[in-house]
């Protein structure tokens, strides 16, 4: 089947609708040539970016851009424990895992350390978070001999082509296959009066039946634990309980996609699934896990790789290879070292406040929600109806990229401003967010009176 989102970003460069300075113009005609038509750019006036420095990122003339968005760079940009620890490494040895050497095993033994209360006991690790969704969902498929996958209705998980037909964000482009099944996302807003624990636990099982009505055994339940392309929603904690034990009696795996949420952004915890309280059969990790040099990977239980791992054989050239995970343990040698988990805690919590205080000046701020250095603002027309105001959301993101903040979009109503901000943002750094951002709701409903 079809989705209904919109593939195109609502701040993404449109040819023909900017005015765009020639060199730029003729920068993107010639990417245009070489790169082909699939690629998208963000904002009405893309950026040229030559250099990064923690959460700023430098254009050719030195302007720089506070990065308020870009989670793959987690400690920021070219931190100099993650380059250094590369340099080192690719100067000693850069080979894969079919040889014996300490530091994967060493970075096994430290994130396998993180999920304490679990039964997770193996790591496997790949290229890309899209790759570590893709291998899960086949060794789910192995552990439970079925096939069906139940998603949220606007979640994202990844590019591959198995796990593509369970991403419906990707929009119309992209068929969702005939063994997945669609749950609303657990937008507030959506069960007011109602227990959201319950009213998601009833949406699993019913997309459950469904599946099994038409002979589809269900493999899992996949959820990014913050829900980020549905808007970001992370309260209440624990709701997603229900849920899980609902695949779990199907005989599904439960799926945690910490591809996001992972690696101490909700300040609360390494990792999102546990602000809910559960036990993921299988917690997939993406490219924060390097700073962006491309390592990504799983964690799984022994009961949910045990047959796969007797019958499957499992290589990836590139991943695991001693490069980047040299870099991966330098990241999470950071996170303690630096304390920047309670450092998103903190300066999440000024962001988060800062934000929710211009709610009173501004009327189509209909909600701000966040944990640790994720924040969601939404944006409406009207409070009491909660009608998603998209046109006011593009009209910011790009607002606020020209006054030198860097942020994005998300949700069904493409209405949700994705804050996502390196684990170093200073507090400073979230007071320029807060500020720009009052200044571009503030410019942008200026100029809609005026064209009114």
């Amino acid at each position: 089947m079809k989705t209904t989102a919109d593939f195109n970003m609502v701040n993404a460069y449109i040819p023909g609708r900017a005015n765009v300075e020639p060199a730029t113009e003729a920068m993107i005609a010639r990417r245009n040539a070489l790169l082909g038509p699939a690629y998208r750019l963000m904002y009405e006036h893309p950026l040229h970016i030559v250099r990064g420095e923690g959460a700023w990122l430098i254009d050719p003339q030195g302007r720089r851009y506070l990065d308020a968005y870009n989670n793959v760079t987690s400690l920021g940009h070219c931190h100099p424990a993650v380059a250094d620890a590369i340099c080192r490494q690719v100067q000693t040895l850069a080979t894969n895992t079919r040889y014996l050497h300490d530091t994967i095993l060493e970075l096994a033994e430290r994130l396998l350390a993180s999920v304490p209360g679990t039964d997770l006991a193996h790591l496997m690790l790949t290229c890309t978070g899209s790759e570590a969704n893709d291998l899960a969902y086949r060794i789910a498929k192995v552990r439970t001999k079925g096939t069906g996958v139940i998603v949220t209705d606007t979640a994202y998980h990844g590019i591959t082509d198995a796990v593509s037909q369970f991403s419906p964000s990707l929009g119309p482009t992209v068929d969702l296959g005939p063994h997945v099944r669609l749950v609303a996302a657990p937008r507030q807003y959506h069960a007011e009066g109602a227990d959201l624990g319950e009213r998601f636990t009833r949406d699993v099982e019913a997309a459950i039946a469904d599946l099994q009505r038409h002979g589809i055994k269900p493999a899992a339940l996949i959820v990014d634990s913050l829900f980020t392309s549905d808007g970001i929603l992370p309260e209440p904690a624990g709701f997603l309980k229900g849920a899980v034990e609902a695949i779990k009696r199907a005989g599904g795996l439960f799926i945690a996609d910490e591809v996001q949420p992972g690696f101490g952004r909700t300040g609360g915890h390494m990792w999102g699934f546990q602000r809910h309280g559960l036990v993921p059969d299988i917690v997939t990790l993406g490219k924060p896990m390097g700073n962006g040099q491309p390592i990504a990977g799983l964690l799984a239980t022994a009961d949910a790789l045990a047959e796969f791992g007797e019958y499957s054989r499992y290589f990836n050239t590139f991943a695991g290879n001693t490069v980047s995970c040299a870099a991966a343990l330098a990241v999470l040698e950071t996170i303690e070292r630096e304390q920047l988990m309670s450092h998103a805690a903190k300066v999440g919590q000024l962001l988060l406040d800062g934000i929710a205080g211009l709610a009173a000046k501004h009327e189509a701020i209909g909600d701000v929600r966040g944990a640790g250095l994720f924040v969601g603002v939404e944006f409406v027309s009207d409070r009491k109806t909660r009608v998603a105001d998209r046109g006011l959301t593009s009209r910011v993101v790009n607002l606020m990229r020209d006054k030198g903040v860097l942020l994005s979009a998300c949700a069904q109503g493409h209405n949700v401003l994705k804050i996502r901000p390196p684990l170093v943002l200073s507090a400073e750094q979230a007071g320029m967010v807060i500020d720009v951002l009052d200044q571009s709701l503030t410019e942008a409903k200026t100029t809609s009176s005026r064209s009114a």
